[in-house]
């Protein structure tokens, strides 16, 4: 029988790995900005259709404006814990699920171990069960 087993992926921070994950970080704000741009140039342009409630669109545009500026914070607090990680350090990328064998006479905590991949600029360096 087969079940589904979520498995860690972990990186180990290199200069490669830091700089790749600064330029994402980078690229994720900058399209949340260039979001936020947008809702203020759309608001702008319903707000100037004589037909709807300007305090509703305002209501409405200020709360989209907010959730994007949120992950925008979020992301320069990761942007800041990033410069402060060493070389070497190992952090959790994301979890991805692997079909994990199970027969009788199995323990069951084998089974149950957590379990992670390690990877380096993108190499699989080695895979803890």
């Amino acid at each position: 029988m087969k079940i589904i087993q979520k498995v860690l992926i972990k990186q180990i921070i290199t200069e490669k790995s830091k700089a790749k994950l600064e330029h994402a970080f980078e690229q994720q704000k900058m399209r949340l900005e260039q979001a936020c741009q947008q809702l203020r140039f759309e608001k702008r342009k319903l707000q100037n259709k004589h037909h709807v409630s300007k305090q509703d669109i305002d209501q409405r545009f200020n709360q989209e404006i907010n959730k994007r500026k949120e992950q925008i914070s979020l992301i320069d607090f990761k942007l800041e814990q990033l410069t402060m990680l060493e070389i070497g350090h190992e952090i959790v990328e994301k979890e991805v699920e692997a079909l994990v064998d199970v027969e009788e006479g199995v323990h069951w905590t084998n089974i149950t171990n957590e379990k992670a991949i390690i990877i380096k600029d993108d190499v699989v360096i080695r895979i803890d069960e």
